[in-house]
């Protein structure tokens, strides 16, 4: 992408903290003052509310905002059925939970002029889609920018980038994103995605469940982990485009498309808190250990999509950022586990802590419930000998999508060719070394 499209993203301005309720004008005088719908909204703009939960459900949980826009999203035509391309949604049902390990190598290559929406690509996931449950978990490869519009009626999404910046048009504004960053694109909420770079690849979380919020504290205190300031919301800006732009669906696991004669993202003047964020992984909080002992990667979560049950998350987005080691008599990298959650945990940039050689940048690994895993064998000696002086932990960032149910593959990921056939090896040859007394 030109040097001019960077600077213009680098020149973006953002509201801040999670989670509130914004205002923002591209106007002066586009929001109404004391009533959502007014008789006559301002500036001869349309009042309409996006709603992303229930009316009902409780103030602290409700999310909506209301969007003061050039023409209502009513006004469009009919949208038909489209080719899925690689999206899968859930239920999954192609294929059995596997209980294996398993590990992939990134995405190939894609084709010349395939865009953010043609390369997303479905490894699997669990739930189901049309009951609000669950989630899945897409890749993406691109080498486009879209010119079409997206949004999504099945969950919102969650965007990594491993590699190439982006810069996101929504309803709401322009958000620009970059490896070390993520966005949450809310459910419903139209955008396109604009190339930084000659290509991106990245990992997207589509959650169908609760909206990510930030996990409770505890005995954290009032500090500690993301802040809610450092969660970043654009400020209003709009097309007021006439002609023909194609506008894509994913609804009930299917892409409908329509063409409109208009740019939807014509929002003049917004304010609610069913917003579209970005957040800087970098400036997570790490709390860990200063005594002894390896704590448990809840420690990491970054958001949480809580269920029905208190503590039991849908999913959680972890990340393991930047720190310090300093425990004494402790076994520092992640310990031998298994886990009543399905874990699906990728690579941003450098190495993980607990893998030597084979966990790559792009690609990805799967622990299903239960499944016995931690660091393979050259970690575990090299750990289990290591001198423990304080240790700096900055030449990687790894993270999770930690998820309730077991996640079911796609018959794509399940035979992929990046999949590693003999991912079970890096346990070879951890020796016994048993004495009785």
């Amino acid at each position: 992408m030109s040097g001019d499209a960077r600077k213009t993203a680098e020149g973006l301005s953002y509201l801040t903290g999670f989670g509130n309720e914004h205002a923002s004008e591209a106007v002066p005088g586009a929001l109404p003052e004391g009533r959502n719908s007014p008789q006559r909204a301002p500036l001869g703009l349309y009042a309409e509310q996006l709603s992303g939960t229930a009316f009902t459900e409780p103030r602290a949980h409700n999310r909506r905002s209301w969007l003061y826009r050039i023409r209502p999203s009513a006004a469009h035509p009919a949208f038909t059925r489209t080719d899925n391309g690689a999206i899968r949604t859930a239920p999954f049902t192609e294929t059995v939970p596997d209980p294996n390990r398993l590990r992939w190598n990134p995405l190939p290559e894609p084709p010349a002029g395939t865009d953010f929406l043609a390369g997303l690509w479905t490894l699997g996931g669990n739930g189901d889609a049309t009951q609000r449950s669950g989630v899945a978990v897409h890749l993406y490869h691109a080498n486009s920018s879209m010119e079409r519009v997206f949004s999504d009626a099945d969950g919102e999404l969650l965007i990594v980038p491993e590699r190439g910046g982006l810069l996101l048009h929504t309803e709401f504004g322009r958000l620009h994103v970059e490896p070390a960053h993520v966005a949450l694109i809310p459910r419903g909420v139209r955008f396109r995605v604009e190339l930084l770079d000659e290509s991106a690849r990245g990992y997207v979380c589509e959650n169908y469940g609760a909206p990510f919020q930030l996990p409770d504290l505890g005995p954290i205190g009032a500090n500690g982990l993301a802040n809610a300031r450092d969660f970043r919301a654009p400020v209003a800006a709009y097309e007021d485009v006439e002609g023909p732009v194609e506008v894509v669906n994913k609804f009930c696991g299917n892409l409908w498309t329509a063409t409109y004669d208009h740019s939807p993202l014509d929002v003049v003047a917004w304010h609610g808190n069913h917003v579209p964020y970005v957040y800087d992984l970098r400036r997570f909080n790490v709390i860990g250990t200063i005594s002894y002992d390896h704590p448990d990667p809840s420690v990491f979560t970054v958001l949480t999509s809580p269920s029905d049950t208190p503590g039991l998350a849908g999913v959680d987005f972890v990340v393991f950022a930047p720190r310090w080691l300093v425990g004494e008599d402790t076994f520092r990298p992640p310990y031998f586990h298994r886990n009543v959650m399905s874990e699906y945990m990728g690579l941003i940039e450098g190495a993980y802590d607990a893998k030597a050689e084979g966990f790559v940048p792009g690609g990805g690994s799967l622990h299903n419930m239960m499944s016995a895993h931690g660091p393979d064998r050259e970690t575990f000696d090299r750990a289990s000998a290591a001198e423990l002086r304080p240790q700096k932990i900055d030449d990687g960032l790894a993270f999770m999508f930690e998820t309730r149910w077991p996640v079911t593959l796609t018959p794509q990921a399940a035979g992929a060719d990046q999949l590693q056939r003999r991912y079970d090896d890096v346990w070879q040859g951890l020796e016994r070394h048993f004495r009785a007394l």
